[in-house]
């Protein structure tokens, strides 16, 4: 399981998260107040997910996400008004005030997508059918609508977790519909 890293500039708001988190079943979690610790905190251990607001004591988000090893995800929670500012890629985003549900369904997804899966080697790319670009395009919408991401932003993320776990774009896009639980 990847571990949880907390990181906001008020240590008791990390620790109400925290909370939450282990009520709904997450046990290996870390709360921080700073870039710094959740940064030594990523490198000692094989894959984790950041979440963080926008602006900690030591640095903003983005600079936090570029220190990170590249086997850690983000998860930035910020308002609608900060999130509207926010350009990177590959950064899964939740407006506040954000709902228990919603954040145990986003960790949820990243943390299955990024688990490896075996698969067998294929020969060549297939075209799809309707049926699995609906489930694509269901799944970026979903992604857009509840992350805010772009539709290139919300394509490339299914990408990149597709890459990452060893599943197909198709398969990558069921995942992210069945594990959102409202």
């Amino acid at each position: 399981m990847l571990r949880i890293i907390i990181a906001f500039p008020r240590l008791d708001d990390a620790k109400k998260i925290k909370n939450v988190l282990n009520r709904n079943g997450y046990d290996d979690i870390l709360a921080c107040n700073s870039a710094s610790q959740a940064i030594a905190a990523a490198n000692e251990c094989d894959g984790s997910i950041v979440l963080c607001g926008y602006r900690l004591e030591d640095m903003l988000y983005s600079e936090l996400y570029g220190y990170l090893p590249r086997d850690c995800q983000m998860l930035l929670i910020a308002s609608p008004a900060r999130l509207q500012e926010c350009s990177i890629n590959g950064i899964m985003c939740l407006s506040q005030p954000i709902h228990s549900h919603e954040l145990t369904s986003t960790l949820q997804t990243m943390m299955e997508l990024a688990r490896p899966k075996e698969k067998p080697v294929k020969q060549g790319p297939k075209k799809r059918s309707e049926k699995e670009q609906k489930t694509i395009d269901d799944a970026k919408n979903l992604l857009m609508e509840r992350n805010h991401l772009s539709e290139s932003e919300a394509h490339k993320y299914i990408q990149k977790l597709s890459m990452d776990s060893g599943n197909n774009l198709v398969e990558t896009a069921e995942m992210i519909l069945a594990l959102d639980w409202t």
